[in-house]
C-alpha cells in the first residue's frame, strides 16, 4: 500500500476564506443533542444532532471533521491542478503537478497501454535465478516510505523499509535507520487473529492476490496465492508488535556494516545495500532487530518462487491505481470494501489528487498556501502557539513532583521547539524529475526513485531542523521529536478547527487543542526521551521519570476500559503517546486561553459560558461516524483511540465538571483523585 501519513494529533495573491453561510462561527449549535447529559455521555451531547442526521459517504471509511476538511482540500487542489495545466510554464513545478494529476486522470490512455509498462517491473523479477539476485532485487525496490515516530505500525509493501532522519545520538546530522516490512495487510495481528472476522480478512486477500496475479498474465494465480499468504504469515511472525516498536530506547540499536551478516543471516547483505545504492553507508540504526533477523531468514529458508511470486504480486499491487480499472477495482474489493468496509471507491479526481500530492507535494502545496493561506490565520496562529507554549512552563513550573533540575531541562525543550505554521520557509526543487503527461505508471515509478534518492542523499549529512514532514494542503499536525519541531499545515487551519474571526473560547477549545497536542507530544512517553536538540537523552531524575511512568499507566488503565465492541477494546498502552497528549494538550490550552483574557470574565455567547465553548469546540473536534471494519482496523493498528473516547479526556480536567454541573453517580464522573493529570 501506498503510504499516508495519519492523523497525528490526527497539508498568487491570497483570497479570503470566509467560512459558508451555513456554517457557525463558532460552536455548532445544531450539531447537539441536549436531551442528554454531558456528565453521561459528553461526546454524544456534543454531536449526537450531527450523528443522528449523517450518513457516511458511500466512498468513505469514516466521515468526521477531519475527512469534511480534507475533502474541500482535495476539491480546492483539483481547482488549482486543473488551472495550472491551462496557465503555468512547461517543465515548472507547478505545471510538472498539473501533469502528473492528468496522466493519472487519463484512463483511456491507461486502458491503451493495458500491462504493457508494467512488464518492465514484472520482467526483472523474472530474471531472479537464484538468492544472490533476489537479495539484489530487494535491495533495488528498498523505499524511504516509513516514519516509525508518527506511525509505529506502518507496513512497507516491501521487506525493508528504510527512514532517513536525524540520528539518535547525533541528531545534527541524517542517519538511516533500517525497519521491518514485506506484509500487505496493516498488522501482523491480521495474519495471527483466530477469529472469524480476521479469517475473513485473510480470505479476502488471499482472493484479491490471485486475481491480481491472474490479470497481469501469471499461471496458477491460486496456487501462488496460498503461498504468498503462507509467506506473508511467517514475516507477519517475525515482526515486532506495535507497542514494542513504540519504544524508542529499545529502537537504538547501532548496526555497523559488519554486522549485518552475523547478526541476521540469510540475506546476502553485500548485494542487497550495493543494490539499494547505500554501500558507503557505514552503519544504520535497527529499530527492530529481532525482526530483521527473522525476515533475513526468510529470505534463505523460503523457496526462489515463492519469494518471485510475492514481489510480483506487491509489485502489481503498488501500480495498480496506474493501470487498467479491472487492477484499479479489484485492489479497492480488498482494501476499500473488505478490509475498511467502504461501499463505493473514490472518484478517479480524488485518486488523483492524493497521488499526485504523494509526488510532488510541495509543488502543490505552493500554489495552496499561496490561495489560501491568508496572513491573518497565520498572525493568529502564531500567537496562539506562543500563548499556548507560555501556559506549558507555567504548568511545569507549577509541578510538585518534578525536581528544579528536570524543570530546567523541559522549559529548555520547549522554548527551543521550533513551530512551522501553514507552510515550509524552504520548498522542495522537482527540477529533476521528469514527468510525461501519458504515462501515469512511468510517472509513480520514478516519483517513487526521486523520493528514495532524495531521502538516502541526506545521510550524513547535516539536518535542517526546519524541514517539513507534511505538505500544506495537508489536514494533520505533527510533532517531530528528532528536531525538536512542529508543524501545523494551512489546511487544517480552517473551521471548524480554527477561524481568526471566531470567539477565542471556541479557537483554543479546537485548534488550541491540537497545537497543545502538539506541543504535549515533546513530553509524551517518546517524546520525553530526547533533549532539546532532538537526542535520544535520559534528561530525567530517576524518581521524576518514575512519577511521569506512573501517571502514564494511570491513562493505560482508563482507556483499556473503554470498549467499542464486545470483542474488542482500546489498547491503552498502544494508544499512550496519543493519549498523554490529548490529556496534556486540552490542559495547557485551557490555561492559555484562561491567561489570554486578563483576569476578565469569559463572554457568553451563543447561550454558552466560555468554558462550555471551549469544551464542546473540543468535543465537536472529534465528530466521526466510522464503518464496523474501519473502526475495527484502527484499534488493533492506530495509535490513536477512536474519536469518541478522545472527546471523554475532558473527564480528567477539573473545570469541565463545573462547566457542566456534572455530579458524582453520572456515567463520566471521576472522582478528584482518579482524574488523570500527566502534566
Amino acid at each position: 500500500m501506498k503510504p499516508r501519513l495519519l492523523i497525528s494529533v490526527l497539508a498568487i495573491v491570497a483570497v479570503s476564506v470566509t467560512a459558508k453561510a451555513d456554517m457557525p462561527r463558532g460552536v455548532d449549535l445544531t450539531a447537539m443533542d441536549k436531551a442528554i447529559a454531558p456528565g453521561d455521555d459528553f461526546y454524544n451531547y456534543a454531536n449526537g444532532g450531527w450523528l443522528k442526521r449523517t450518513k457516511i459517504p458511500a466512498d468513505q471509511a469514516r466521515w468526521g471533521s477531519f475527512n469534511i476538511l480534507n475533502q474541500e482540500a482535495q476539491k480546492r487542489t483539483r481547482a488549482l491542478l486543473e488551472n495550472a495545466q491551462k496557465t503555468s510554464v512547461p517543465g515548472s513545478d507547478g505545471r510538472k503537478a498539473a501533469d502528473f494529476y492528468a496522466a493519472f486522470m487519463d484512463e483511456k490512455g491507461i486502458a491503451a497501454h493495458g500491462t504493457k509498462l508494467l512488464k518492465p517491473q514484472l520482467g526483472t523479477i523474472a530474471v531472479i535465478a537464484n538468492k544472490a539476485d533476489l537479495s539484489r532485487h530487494i535491495g533495488a525496490v528498498l523505499r524511504a516510505d516509513v516514519d516509525p515516530l508518527n506511525n509505529t505500525n506502518f507496513q512497507t509493501e516491501n521487506l525493508f523499509g528504510i527512514w532517513v532522519a536525524p540520528g539518535f545520538a547525533d541528531s545534527e546530522h541524517y542517519a538511516a535507520y533500517l525497519l521491518q516490512g514485506g506484509l500487505g495487510i496493516p498488522s501482523r495481528d491480521y495474519y495471527l487473529g483466530a477469529g472469524a472476522k480476521m479469517k475473513a480478512v485473510r480470505a479476502a486477500y488471499k482472493t484479491y492476490i490471485a486475481t491480481a496475479l491472474k490479470l497481469a498474465g501469471f499461471a496458477d494465480g491460486d496456487r501462488k496465492a496460498t503461498a504468498i499468504i503462507d509467506l506473508e504469515t511467517q514475516i507477519a511472525k517475525a515482526q515486532e508488535s506495535i507497542v514494542d516498536s513504540q519504544d524508542v530506547v529499545k529502537a537504538n540499536n547501532v548496526w555497523a556494516r559488519a554486522d549485518f551478516a552475523r547478526k541476521a543471516p540469510g540475506i546476502d547483505w553485500d548485494q542487497f545495500f550495493q543494490r539499494a545504492g547505500l554501500d558507503s553507508v557505514p552503519s544504520f540504526i535497527v529499530w527492530q532487530p529481532s525482526a530483521i533477523a527473522g525476515l533475513s531468514r526468510l529470505v534463505a529458508d523460503v523457496s526462489l518462487d515463492t519469494w518471485k511470486s510475492w514481489l510480483a504480486f506487491h509489485r502489481i499491487n503498488h501500480f495498480a491505481p496506474e493501470l487498467p480499472k479491472a487492477f484499479v477495482d479489484a485492489r479497492f474489493a480488498f482494501y476499500g470494501k473488505a478490509l475498511s468496509g467502504t461501499p463505493q471507491q473514490q472518484d478517479r479526481w480524488k485518486r488523483a489528487v492524493i497521488a499526485t500530492n504523494d509526488a510532488l507535494g510541495d509543488a502543490v502545496g505552493r500554489l495552496y498556501a499561496a490561495k489560501y493561506f491568508p496572513p491573518e490565520s497565520k498572525v493568529k496562529a502564531q500567537e496562539m502557539v506562543k500563548n499556548i507554549i507560555a501556559a506549558w512552563g507555567r504548568r511545569i513550573d507549577a509541578l510538585t513532583w518534578m525536581t528544579p533540575a528536570t524543570k530546567a531541562k523541559a522549559k529548555e525543550k520547549l522554548f527551543g521547539l521550533y513551530v512551522g505554521i501553514g507552510y515550509p520557509e524552504k520548498w522542495r526543487d522537482y527540477s529533476d524529475l521528469p514527468v510525461e503527461i501519458e504515462d501515469a505508471l512511468g510517472n509513480q515509478a520514478v516519483s517513487d526513485l526521486f523520493e528514495y534518492q532524495y531521502s538516502i542523499d541526506r545521510i550524513a549529512k547535516p539536518v535542517d531542523r526546519r524541514e517539513w514532514s507534511m505538505t500544506p494542503q495537508t489536514v494533520n499536525a505533527v510533532n517531530l521529536p528528532l528536531q525538536n519541531a512542529l508543524n501545523f499545515p494551512a489546511a487544517i487551519l480552517e473551521r471548524p478547527f480554527f477561524d481568526p474571526h471566531a470567539n477565542d473560547a471556541f479557537n483554543y477549545g479546537a485548534i488550541g487543542s491540537v497545537i497543545g497536542h502538539e506541543i504535549s507530544h515533546t513530553f509524551d512517553d517518546q517524546g520525553a526521551a530526547f533533549d532539546v536538540k532532538g537526542r535520544l537523552n535520559n534528561w530525567w531524575t530517576k524518581a521524576d521519570f518514575a512519577h511521569f511512568q506512573q501517571s502514564g499507566q494511570a491513562l493505560v488503565a482508563q482507556y483499556n476500559q473503554y470498549k467499542p465492541f464486545p470483542d474488542l477494546a482500546v489498547n491503552g498502552q498502544q494508544t499512550l503517546g496519543e493519549n498523554i497528549a490529548d490529556n496534556a494538550g486540552i490542559a495547557a490550552s485551557y490555561d492559555a486561553w484562561r491567561a489570554s483574557l486578563g483576569g476578565k470574565p469569559a463572554p457568553m455567547d451563543q447561550g454558552l459560558t466560555g468554558d462550555q465553548q471551549f469544551f464542546l469546540a473540543f468535543g465537536q473536534e472529534w465528530t466521526a461516524k466510522t464503518r464496523e471494519a474501519a473502526q475495527r482496523q484502527q484499534i488493533l493498528v492506530d495509535v490513536h483511540a477512536p474519536g469518541e473516547f478522545r472527546a471523554r479526556e475532558v473527564r480528567n480536567m477539573d473545570s469541565w465538571y463545573s462547566a457542566f454541573d456534572v455530579k458524582p453517580g453520572q456515567k463520566l464522573y471521576l472522582a478528584p483523585d482518579a482524574r488523570v493529570h500527566v502534566w
